[in-house]
Parts: C-alpha cells; structure tokens; sequence
C-alpha cells in the first residue's frame, strides 16, 4: 500500500502521469494531486504520504521550497524533482538536502516508470529496515538501536529548526535524556556535535533560500532560526569559504 503525490502547475501532466502510468502494478493505491507547492504542502501534514514527483518551477511555492519543507514533515518520504534543462542546477541542488531523484522534461512514460520503480525501492528498503529494528527491539529488550535513535533525533530537530533558542538542552528535556548523555550519544551517531549538525542544517537551508528567493540577509537568517545576519554571514564564510554574496554571484554565473 503505497502513496504518491503529484505536484505540477500543469494539468496535463499531471493527467498524463495519471493516465500513462500502471500504479497497480507499482502497488500504489492512493494518488493526490497538487497544482502548486503550498497545496501540496497541506496534503503532506494532512495525509502519509510515500513518494512525492514534484514540479521544480512552480507558482506560489517553488519544489525546492516544498521538499524542504515536505523533508521536515516527513523525512522518510521519498521525492523525485520534474526539472527543465533550464532548471537543473536547482535539482542537482535538491539532490544535496535529501531529494532521491530528477527526470528531465518533457517527460515520458518510460521516464516515470523508471524513477518511480528507483523511489520505491528506497521506500521498500526504508520500510523493510523499519520493520527489522522493530523485530530486534521486540526480541532484545534492548534500548533503541542507533539508527532508530538517530531518525528520533533528526526528527526532533527538523521540527525545531527555524527555533532561534532550540538547544541541546530543549532536546534532551523533550527525549527525556540527561543533556550530558545526549550530547556524548550525538557525537557518536552524528559524527559531530549538536550545535555544528545544527548549523550545518541551517545554512543549507539557507542556500536553499538564496537560490530561490529575494529576501535580504536578515530575513533569510530569521527563516534558518538565526537571529543576527552578521553571525550568519559569518559562520556561512567560516564553513563555506566564501561569502554569502560571493555565492550568489557564482550560482549567476552559472
């Protein structure tokens, strides 16, 4: 029982994806529809939502804008982006904060089958993974394994992303851990510490938003959770090595 949305301003896509394509034998059963990214984003907090093809040029809302967003809400569902030549440096883009897939317009049969076989069989792994962690801990007894408690985690922070006071402490209070515990039990799982994981998340969202918007510095640092442009501009320069108006100027150029 799997689910999809389809996210294009065009409806004869959208109808031709609905038409071409044999779901039964892809073993989808529920299809939703949207014609823009903040339609498509109500669909995401209101129903589960498995794969998601998603137009990347589209009014209201952008596909870079709605997967991230989407991300946030429901990191295991699997996305592939519908790009034109025009805007593929925005899908390879995609591809860097957790977009599966793209397939280029104009689109074919072939070419949705083909992506759509790619996300379910990340869905099927995720799932199948799932269900095995499950099993363990039934078996076990034993604490949640790390990669159970690594997807906790990343859940927790996603929903407090664009929090200016989230800390390390908030997380623990809320998980119910000792904060000293949790900050050693992140750096074994993350690799690095709460703080630097958050502001890596941050700052690519915040390319996100310089490739895809015109807000100024400090709206966008208030849409990242960060409440000076100056500390942004600097840790954007210090992890990046360039500023942020010399990354606008490159991602021009292009």
């Amino acid at each position: 029982m799997i689910s999809l949305l389809i996210v294009d301003d065009e409806p004869m896509i959208r109808k031709g994806i609905r038409t071409l394509i044999d779901f039964d034998a892809l073993k989808i059963t529920t299809i939703y529809e949207a014609e823009n990214g903040v339609e498509a984003l109500e669909i995401v907090k209101k129903n589960k939502v498995d794969l998601i093809l998603a137009d990347i040029n589209m009014p209201k809302m952008n596909g870079l804008d709605f997967v991230a967003m989407a991300k946030q809400i429901s990191p295991s569902t699997r996305i592939a982006m519908i790009t034109g030549y025009d805007h593929l440096d925005y899908a390879i883009t995609a591809l860097k904060v957790g977009v599966d897939d793209y397939v280029l317009k104009p689109v074919s049969k072939v070419d949705i089958v083909a992506v759509l076989h790619k996300l379910i069989a990340k869905f099927v792994e995720n799932n199948q993974e799932k269900v095995a962690l499950t099993i363990a801990k039934e078996i076990s007894g034993d604490h949640q394994n790390d990669s159970t408690m690594k997807q906790t985690l990343s859940e927790y922070i996603n929903k407090h992303l664009v929090d200016t006071t989230f800390s390390l402490q908030e997380l623990a209070d809320e998980m119910g851990y000792n904060t000293s515990y949790l900050s050693q039990l992140f750096k074994k799982l993350f690799g690095v510490n709460f703080r630097e994981h958050l502001l890596h998340l941050r700052l690519e969202k915040c390319k996100i938003l310089l490739l895809t918007t015109n807000l100024k510095i400090y709206e966008v640092a208030q849409q990242i959770g960060i409440d000076d442009s100056n500390y942004l501009s600097a840790c954007f320069k210090r992890v990046y090595g360039i500023s942020i108006s010399e990354f606008k100027e490159q991602q021009e150029r292009k």
